[in-house]
């Protein structure tokens, strides 16, 4: 019975898609041609879509996008887009979330009113806050986890029978408005799915866009006990296993950022081994070799210690340093912010009554005009010249305006950039000390090395002294046989595995400069090109605003006068 309604239900919401989809539209792929005419479209109209025709498009300043209604059967080319945060494709015919995981700005994805019967890749849409499904053929709540930065799900109207799942959104921390009505699982006589979202997801605070009462949720609690402490049960272990992944990535990233990762424990010793046939070959004298190897990788791990070790302080005061700097840019951009928002605010005031006495005069002016009323009086000059004097006093304001918010912007600019320049020297001087102190360390590891090789040749060549003087050959490994045929072995076996030992080093230390070196570089880099970017926005902001304010005064009385013709029913 419920499978025959919900067939029913589901039979009637894809009859209304199709009622609403343009049936002149064959359904297609989004092509680069679609985005650019949806871009136009929804961002400029008349004139201003017509001049933006002519330039060209730049996608990375695209961050919105709506496609709705075009009968879109397949994703496709939103790659031109990395910097889309929100992205509209409601109404469409879409059978597959796909093509999207590119978009990892992504903060806001509406998919309703589609064909789609899975949830899928949407792994890498790691920021998604706004995420709608509504109204597709879905049967499965499943491959949401990851988005744990959601606040707003909506997943009704579809195919879901099972209130499996639902527990799964337990993860998302911030999920805060969950809707699943219109779900075959809503309508069940014997269960009520609202009471079950608030007895098992603590953080939902509305269902069906319904607040849930506090008094509701402990009613709730108590109706399923059984089911939330099965639920509790579960996912103790889970939990756990999440806290311990989440210490092992921070602590990689930390030892990442420190450039000692790998020299915790024994992993460089180990690496000097690895793959050197004649380090193996001299091994095979036996205990004196092996005792001697033993203390080698004793000394080599006692220094790695205090390189790890140096490694991590160095991070800790750096990272120390770089708090400090982003705290005080992000104070300074504040302390410019507030006092940049002042401005406008007694500009906004000005503005108003600037508006208020303009529209006044054109009311008058246009109300004489409807009334076929003589143009050229000295009352209509004396409007007209009042009229004139407000729009060059407004003028003269914006200018000013303009003058004082693009000064603060330039200050500031110059400002951040200097600042970085002294942060960057900061950064090389911390990061030269560390390499200055780190390659001592590399140097004693040299030293080990070479050492080794030594005492190791000494003992290699009693021991094939020892079977020469006896001609004991019997139990002498194979490989070392060569050795008492040709002394000089033993010293190029030696050699082949100083050499080997002493270049892993090198890398090693080679790698530790050259990405401590790299961060700062890419660190910079980073920072130039984030206030670079804040400050085109900003000063297309300031731009755009006080044109628009320009062009609204200029537009207010022909606004004034269609209110009056409409008024008189002139229109």
């Amino acid at each position: 019975m419920i499978t025959d309604k919900a067939d029913e239900h589901n039979a009637q919401n894809i009859k209304s898609l199709d009622e609403v989809i343009y049936p002149e539209i064959e359904p297609g792929i989004i092509s680069k041609h679609m985005i650019e005419k949806a871009y136009l479209e929804d961002f400029y109209k008349g004139e201003a879509a017509r001049l933006h025709q002519i330039e060209p498009i730049v996608y990375d300043r695209i961050t919105s996008i709506r496609m709705d209604f075009k009968n879109i059967l397949r994703i496709d080319h939103l790659w031109i887009l990395p910097n889309l945060t929100k992205l509209v494709l409601s109404c469409n015919k879409i059978e597959l979330i796909e093509n999207i995981e590119m978009l990892t700005n992504l903060k806001e994805l509406d998919l309703s009113f589609n064909y789609i019967e899975k949830i899928q890749n949407l792994e890498k849409l790691v920021h998604l806050e706004v995420l709608s499904l509504f109204n597709n053929l879905i049967t499965k709540i499943e491959n949401l986890e990851s988005q744990e930065k959601l606040i707003i799900l909506s997943i009704g109207n579809n195919r879901i029978y099972s209130t499996d799942g639902i527990e799964r959104f337990r993860f998302l921390p911030h999920l805060k408005v969950l809707n699943l009505e219109g779900n075959p699982v809503t309508e069940r006589l014997d269960f009520n799915i609202s009471e079950y979202v608030a007895a098992v997801l603590p953080n939902v605070q509305y269902y069906d866009y319904m607040s849930i009462k506090e008094e509701d949720r402990l009613k709730a609690k108590e109706t399923f006990a059984r089911e939330l402490r099965e639920i509790e049960t579960n996912e103790e272990m889970e939990i756990l296993e999440r806290a311990q992944r989440a210490k092992k990535e921070r602590d990689a990233e930390r030892l990442s950022s420190s450039f000692v990762e790998h020299l915790n424990e024994n992993q460089l010793f180990e690496t000097l081994w690895k793959g050197d046939e004649d380090a193996h070959i001299l091994m095979m004298v036996g205990v004196a070799a092996e005792d001697l190897a033993d203390e080698y990788g004793k000394d080599i791990f006692a220094i790695t210690q205090e390189l790890y070790k140096l490694g991590l302080e160095k991070f800790e005061e750096r990272q120390m340093e770089i708090d400090e700097f982003m705290t005080n840019l992000e104070e300074g951009h504040l302390e410019v912010q507030k006092m940049g928002q002042q401005i406008l605010e007694e500009f906004i005031q000005y503005k108003e009554k600037a508006f208020e006495q303009a529209g006044a005069i054109h009311k008058w002016i246009e109300t004489r005009a409807l009334r076929g009323e003589e143009d050229e009086t000295e009352e209509n000059q004396l409007f007209n010249d009042k009229l004139d004097k407000i729009t060059f006093d407004f003028d003269n304001m914006v200018n000013n305006v303009w003058q004082q918010l693009m000064s603060q912007e330039l200050h500031l600019h110059e400002t951040t950039e200097e600042t970085t320049i002294h942060f960057q020297r900061r950064m090389q001087e911390m990061i030269g000390k560390f390499i200055e102190q780190a390659q001592t360390f590399f140097g004693q590891l040299r030293d080990l090395a070479i050492h080794f090789s030594e005492n190791l040749y000494e003992i290699v060549s009693r021991y094939i002294g020892t079977k020469l003087a006896l001609q004991d050959f019997e139990d002498v490994p194979p490989p070392l046989r060569i050795c008492m045929e040709d002394r000089e072995a033993i010293g190029n076996l030696i050699a082949g595995m100083k050499d080997i030992q002493t270049q892993r080093i090198d890398e090693r230390e080679d790698r530790l400069m050259n990405r401590s070196k790299e961060f700062v570089d890419n660190m910079i880099d980073k920072l130039n090109d984030d206030e670079l970017k804040r400050n085109r926005a900003k000063i297309l902001e300031i731009n755009t605003f006080l044109d628009l304010m320009s062009e609204n005064l200029q537009n207010l009385g022909m606004e004034i006068k269609e209110e009056l013709m409409k008024e008189e029913g002139m229109i």
